[in-house]
Formats: C-alpha cells, sequence, structure tokens
C-alpha cells in the first residue's frame, strides 16, 4: 500500500476521533450545565447592593380623593411649602381635598451615577381614598446616613382605580398606591469599594458549607490556580489573578457564568393557614407504617312545631327533634421502607388519598415518631 494513502487514513481517522472525543466533552458538559446553576444566581458581592432611599412628599391635582381635615400633617406641609413661596396660609383656615400626603420610597441600584434615573413609590400616609391622576411634587430622598442621594418628581401611576355610589362601590388593586415611572433623579453617588483592592469576597444567598466548597472548586478550576478559599459556610474569598488586575468587570463576569450545583438541607415545608406543603429533592424516611383515616360527625336540628287552630287561644310548641351520624372511614396501612425517595412519598400518600391539610398533620406525626430525616418547618 501507498504510505502516503496510509498517513492520509491515519489523520482522517484521528481527526474522526478528535471530532468525537469533542462532542463527548460538548455533551458532557451540556448535561452538566443544565443540572447546575450559576455562581452568579446563588452569591451576592460584597460591597455590589442596593440602598434603600425613603422621604416625605405631598401629591396634588387630585380629584377630591386626597386628604381630610383630620390629616393635621398634611395641612402644615401644605402650609410650609406655601410660606416657602412667599404666601403664610393658617392650616386651620383652608380646607384641601386635592392633595394627600406620602412617603416616597425607592430602591438606589448599585454604581448609580448623578444624573440616572430610577422609578420611586408613592404611598398614602392620610385618609386619601385614591392618587389616581395625582402628580408628587419635589421630594428629596434620603438614606440611612441622613443624606440627600435623590429626588423625585411627577406624575403618580396607580394602575388601579376606585368608585362608589349611594348603595355600591367598585375598587381594582390599590388606588392608594402609585409608582412615578422615572421620576427619581439621582443627585449623590454612593461610594463603592469594588475595584479598590485585589481581593473579592462573595456571600452565598442560602450559606451551606457543601455549597460554598464547590464554589471554590469551581473557581479554582476554571482558573487553574488556588484562588478562591472558603473562611465560613457563606463566603468565598477570590484574589483578583495579575492578569485581571485592570479588568476587575471581565473577572467577575467569567466568575459569574461558571456552574455550580448547590446543596440544600432536607427539608419540608408547611403552611397551616394556606394548606401548602413544599417537600425538598432529598428528603427520607425510616422505615414506618401509616394509616389516616376521618372521622366525620354529622348533626342535624329538624324542629317540629306544633301550631294551634286560630282563635283557639292555644300555644305554639317547638319540640326540637336532633338526629346524628357518625362515620369513620377505613384507611389501609401503608408500608414505607427506609431511605423512600420523594417520588415513592408521593406516590405512597397519593394511594392513602390524603389532602395537603392531612399531609401536614402526616409530617408532625412522622417528625414526632424520629422517622422524617429531614426539617420540618411550619410557616
Amino acid at each position: 500500500m501507498n504510505p502516503i494513502s496510509i498517513v492520509s487514513q491515519i489523520e482522517h481517522w484521528w481527526h474522526l476521533s478528535l471530532l468525537a472525543v469533542i462532542c463527548f466533552i460538548v455533551s458532557f458538559g451540556m448535561t452538566t450545565s443544565a443540572s447546575a446553576a450559576r455562581i452568579k444566581d446563588i452569591v451576592e458581592i460584597q460591597g455590589v447592593r442596593q440602598n434603600q432611599l425613603i422621604g416625605y412628599g405631598l401629591v396634588v391635582g387630585l380629584k377630591g380623593t386626597g386628604d381630610g381635615n383630620q390629616a393635621l400633617f398634611t395641612l402644615q406641609s401644605i402650609s410650609s411649602m406655601l410660606e416657602k413661596m412667599g404666601m403664610t396660609v393658617n392650616p386651620s383656615k383652608f380646607q384641601v381635598k386635592n392633595v394627600a400626603a406620602v412617603m416616597v420610597t425607592t430602591d438606589m441600584p448599585p454604581f448609580a451615577r448623578p444624573g440616572s434615573q430610577i422609578d420611586v413609590t408613592a404611598s398614602s400616609m392620610g385618609d386619601a381614598t385614591s392618587l389616581q391622576g395625582g402628580t408628587l411634587l419635589f421630594t428629596p430622598l434620603k438614606g440611612a446616613d441622613g443624606q440627600v442621594y435623590a429626588v423625585a418628581q411627577g406624575p403618580v401611576i396607580t394602575g388601579g382605580f376606585s368608585t362608589s355610589g349611594a348603595g355600591a362601590s367598585v375598587q381594582k388593586n390599590f388606588p392608594t398606591v402609585g409608582r412615578v415611572v422615572g421620576g427619581g433623579l439621582i443627585e449623590k453617588e454612593v461610594p463603592s469599594s469594588f475595584g479598590k483592592t485585589d481581593r473579592l469576597a462573595l456571600t452565598l444567598n442560602h450559606p451551606d458549607f457543601t455549597t460554598a466548597s464547590r464554589v471554590a472548586e469551581s473557581i479554582n478550576a476554571a482558573f487553574a490556580s488556588h484562588i478562591a478559599t472558603t473562611s465560613d459556610s457563606g463566603t468565598i474569598e477570590v484574589n483578583v489573578p495579575p492578569r485581571y488586575a485592570d479588568d476587575k468587570v471581565g473577572f467577575v463576569a467569567s466568575i459569574e457564568n461558571l456552574g455550580v450545583t448547590p446543596d440544600v438541607v432536607s427539608k419540608v415545608v408547611v403552611n397551616e393557614r394556606t394548606g401548602t406543603v413544599v417537600i425538598g429533592e432529598n428528603v427520607r424516611i425510616s422505615t414506618v407504617a401509616i394509616a389516616h383515616g376521618n372521622l366525620s360527625i354529622q348533626i342535624k336540628e329538624n324542629p317540629n312545631v306544633s301550631q294551634p287552630m286560630p282563635f283557639s287561644q292555644g300555644q305554639t310548641v317547638v319540640t326540637p327533634n336532633t338526629s346524628m351520624a357518625v362515620k369513620e372511614e377505613k384507611a389501609p396501612i401503608y408500608l414505607m421502607q427506609s431511605g423512600t425517595s420523594i417520588g415513592e412519598i408521593v406516590r405512597a400518600l397519593n394511594a392513602l388519598g390524603v389532602t395537603p391539610r392531612d399531609l401536614i398533620s402526616i409530617f408532625q406525626a412522622l417528625q414526632t415518631a424520629g422517622a422524617l430525616q429531614a426539617q420540618l418547618e411550619v410557616m
């Protein structure tokens, strides 16, 4: 055989083998990433956070739906505002129903620069019935340190309405709370320590030792260097590599897109008010036999009335007649083996025909018996 053709066949097979390996790696990576979460979705970067702002303001232009005379702070606010404009008015001498006092709140995003616009929320403080059609007047918004970081002004959008008549009323949503879209203007920047050091601290949204260790391992594997360490169950400290000294944003973006499978504590969450039951994936049950039945008691009152004939001067006699019925359902006993998975638990409980409220009682009994290998949290 021609040596050249042999070499060509070898190269051909080598390329096919390389392609197969690449396809396997890609498919394995897709399978892994499908079951993993991005680091971006499970951690927060210390120093990169929102800041809450609050202010007191007035909404004007209402159609008789503002605060009444009982809201004295509204009248005093109007009087103070008019005094600043050169008019002196006694608060007790006027009645205004087109003005409402509101608290204005918003969240200032991280790295917000002066001149940036944000949305603000205006909530009625007095007895106003609606903020529909009103306009929020100039309102300074302060942070926790008492400094003004933004100002707000603009038309209020309620997204609802309220109307009433003599014998009926109709309301949609909450017209006493409105939003001013783009009405907040950033005036002062909040200082941030991001980018000033060569070390980042990642905080897990749900602290867990296993998850913190996996995050650190994923970062170290991606950068082929031991740059991430865990100081506790909720914090991962990362040293910025020298090649990213001038591109910390790119370094954070590379970390955020890494995949990690978070670990969670086995937990069963029940809400007795709504009958909601949430069972975690890793919940297991020891060997136990479950029987659950219902006892129903029905009581009916049927009074027998004996009424005399007209003009007989007799008395009406009422004799109570009570009927009772007791019914107890026959419930089978279901045996659940040790290490039963959540799927088997659901199938077993469905076989018993239990309702969500029955589930709450069953899980409480399992915990009392020591057979529930998970935390039971009652909301």
